[in-house]
């Protein structure tokens, strides 16, 4: 026998007849009219193929069929309330496990050294972070949420900006007394300067330099002989010396407060790179998913 929204009804109203009493009685608990309970009844009896009740015009008894399907009822019906009270509570309660397709260098500069107080902060929550370039299919690998660098991809995925990060043009003191200051962002072309490329993940090239004030963009071709793909590496070998190299100004802050980096061209300050979050629901996002975003946003502010 199919089970449907119908029955369900029915079963809430069959239920509400037998703790109050009466039809009439029912209908005041459930808002309905006294013809809608009867009307209701009797659409579950023809259903079940059994008479629930006795009638009379002064009472209403159960059958013994009713009585049965009344203690078969009962704990169903408390079931499925439990079940909506659990998932009315999972969509408040910061809790359950939480997979975040993580950006590398985001995680490494900025979430790792931080995660603790956010673990501290919901000891009911199971957080696995997986950091990888490439975003994939969020839906198929079962992630509740990415964070990113970068323009997101056109797709059906809820995108969020939660910040934008200047594009600081650096290099090393030790690099700047072997091969000098560059004065403009033009002497960094014709080979007289080191260097170190970027590889986009996602297009497969490498980032171009750009150079941004107000209106005006600057683009200088380096060609530099030197090509990574991962921020951890681009950070190691400029803060050798190895090269120039450009790099976004969140998570280097400390380099450049203590001189280990040097900023070459503080008079073109405009570029800007984004850091998204990715997530697959347009509506309602669980409170573990938004729990986490409202770290990553304080975070990066009082970063």
């Amino acid at each position: 026998m199919a089970f449907d929204e119908r029955m369900l009804n029915g079963m809430s109203v069959f239920a509400a007849v037998v703790d109050s009493g009466s039809f009439a009685a029912a209908g005041d608990v459930l808002d309905m009219s006294p013809p809608g309970v009867s009307r209701a009844i009797a659409r579950l009896e023809a259903r079940l193929g059994i008479r629930l009740f006795n009638r009379t015009t002064r009472s209403v008894a159960l059958t013994d069929e009713g009585r049965r399907f009344h203690a078969q009822v009962l704990p169903l019906l408390a079931g499925l309330e439990e079940a909506a009270a659990s998932a009315a509570q999972g969509a408040t309660a910061v809790r359950g496990r939480l997979r975040v397709h993580m950006d590398p260098l985001f995680s490494r500069l900025m979430l790792g050294p931080r995660l603790g107080e956010f673990m501290d902060a919901h000891p009911d929550l199971e957080l696995e972070l997986v950091t990888r370039d490439q975003l994939g299919d969020l839906v198929a690998e079962g992630f509740d949420l990415a964070i990113r660098f970068g323009e997101p991809p056109i797709s059906g995925l809820v995108a969020r900006k939660l910040l934008d990060t200047r594009i600081l043009t650096v290099a090393a003191p030790s690099y700047l007394r072997r091969h000098g200051r560059p004065g403009m962002p033009q002497s960094l072309e014709g080979g007289a300067h080191v260097c170190i490329e970027f590889r986009d993940s996602a297009t497969g090239r490498t980032f171009p330099w750009e150079f941004h004030r107000k209106r005006r963009t600057l683009v200088v071709r380096t060609a530099g002989r030197l090509i990574v793909n991962d921020g951890g590496t681009l950070h190691s070998a400029c803060l050798a010396g190895y090269g120039v190299a450009q790099v976004m100004a969140l998570g280097t802050e400390r380099w450049l407060a203590d001189g280990q980096l040097i900023e070459l061209f503080p008079d073109w300050p405009d570029e800007r790179f984004p850091l998204y979050a990715l997530y697959p629901s347009r509506h309602h996002p669980s409170a573990k998913v938004r729990a986490f975003l409202d770290f990553v946003v304080s975070m990066t502010r009082a970063g």
